[in-house]
């Protein structure tokens, strides 16, 4: 019998690689298929058509803060649903190829983040080499098999794929970089995570855009003792001005209080449209 298939942002040996392979463990899946994307829409768009059981997309980074293009995916354009949600500790290595001194690197490459979160490291020890961006860090990897004189900048899981040399482990700037990412499925789906607490994600959007509009949402929570642990706007992309709300609370759909709160504001919002409700640790 053939396991479900990941789709995520390729190519093999990004981050979001590695938290497909983490969910695909957690999920029990002894032989998985592997769908790299090449970006988020992609991703959702597998997902939205059948083409794969299940999505891993990025929700959040402790450095760089919410990924919008994946929150716009959940708002805006997709039927997908969040399923369950881990967070992958960022490691960035300095990877070589094989037969690669640190004298014969004139070049280094990898995603724009990747380099920027590994300043200090190139300033004090790589000075003075060119600074190439990739398209992801896993790329970074590739061309650093390809060439001696190109170092890349990712995580230990390409440097294993691509077959170069690990020259240096945790050289990112800031320790503690952490990326949040979302298991998604089609609505209905069913899968076995468990958890210590549930989680429900939203987006609000409004009647209209009025004072108080926000302190009504929060007071809607607030009555029912529910608690928000992520509140975020987002532009509608209708109008100059015009925002929904995104949100995290603590909870499942099936509690009382969350059901409360959210039918008093279907009660008085355009809609409650309700991202996922998954067990998180």
């Amino acid at each position: 019998m053939l396991e479900p298939t990941i789709a995520y942002l390729g190519p093999e040996g990004t981050y979001s690689d590695e938290a497909a392979r983490q969910f695909a463990e957690k999920l029990g899946l002894e032989n998985p298929g592997y769908v790299p994307c090449n970006s988020f829409d992609e991703v959702f768009d597998c997902v939205d058509r059948g083409k794969c059981a299940f999505g891993v997309v990025p929700t959040e980074n402790s450095i760089e803060g919410a990924v919008t293009s994946t929150l716009d995916n959940f708002a805006f354009s997709s039927s997908a649903v969040i399923l369950g949600e881990l967070v992958v500790d960022i490691h960035h290595c300095l990877l070589m190829h094989p037969d690669a001194t640190v004298a014969d690197i004139t070049t280094i490459a990898s995603h724009t983040q990747g380099l920027a979160q590994c300043r200090r490291y190139i300033n004090e020890y790589l000075p003075g080499r060119n600074l190439v961006t990739t398209s992801s860090t896993a790329e970074s990897a590739a061309k650093a098999a390809a060439d001696i004189h190109t170092a890349g900048i990712a995580n230990a899981l390409a440097g294993e794929l691509n077959g170069v040399r690990l020259a240096e482990e945790d050289i990112q700037d800031q320790f503690g970089n952490q990326t949040k990412f979302a298991l998604i499925g089609r609505a209905g789906t069913t899968v076995n995570l468990t958890g210590t607490r549930y989680k429900t994600s939203l987006a609000l959007f409004l009647q209209a855009d009025r004072v108080g509009a926000l302190l009504m949402i929060l007071e809607e929570f607030a009555y029912a003792d529910v608690n928000i642990t992520m509140l975020q706007s987002r532009p509608t992309k209708q109008a100059l001005g015009d925002y929904m709300f995104l949100m995290d609370i603590e909870g499942s759909v099936n509690d009382v209080r969350v059901q409360t709160a959210l039918n008093c504001l279907r009660l008085k919002l355009r809609e409650v449209k309700v991202l996922g409700c998954y067990p998180v640790e």
